[in-house]
Parts: structure tokens; sequence; C-alpha cells
């Protein structure tokens, strides 16, 4: 049991330790150093992109309906093809 919990301790705190010294890990600190969730400008830049990426996601689905009417017209106009009545080939003429 005590050779698991050296084992343990031993690659808990090299974890630790790699984390510590990581960019994730002083990214981390900084954040708890400041005690800050977020500057006014850091939101309002969030805000202004989410309210873009938004605005883009309406054009996308616009577009995807104007795509999808001209599949339908595409659709019909190949079926009104096979139902119109052909004239004969001239193979069908020399059987």
């Amino acid at each position: 049991m005590e050779d698991i919990l050296a084992i343990i301790l031993i690659f808990g705190g090299l974890s630790a330790f790699m984390l510590s010294i990581s960019p994730v890990g002083r990214a981390i600190a900084d954040r708890i150093r400041s005690g800050d969730a977020g500057s006014k400008e850091g939101v309002a830049e969030l805000r202004e992109a989410q309210l873009a990426i938004l605005e883009e996601l309406d054009q996308l689905r616009r577009e995807l309906i104007e795509v999808q009417e001209r599949v339908d017209f595409a659709e019909r106009l190949l079926a009104q093809r096979d139902d119109v009545p052909r004239l004969p080939n001239d193979r069908d003429v020399a059987s």
C-alpha cells in the first residue's frame, strides 16, 4: 500500500510541476492572481464576436434555404422531363 502511495505522490507531484511551468499553468495562475473574471472590454469584445457569428449564421441559413429551393426546382424540372413523351429513336424504328 505504501508503494502505491509513493508512486501516486511521485507522479502527481511531477504532473503538478509540469503543469505549473506550462503555458496553461501560467495562464491559470495569472487568472487566479488577478481575481478578475474578465474585463469589461473583454466582455464587450466577446459580445461583438458573438453577434457577428450569429449574423453570419443567419446569413448561412438564408443561403441554405435558397439552395434547397433551387434543388427542389431542379428536381421538379427533371421529374417533368421524364413525363414528356419522346419520339422514337432510329433504333426503335428499325426494329
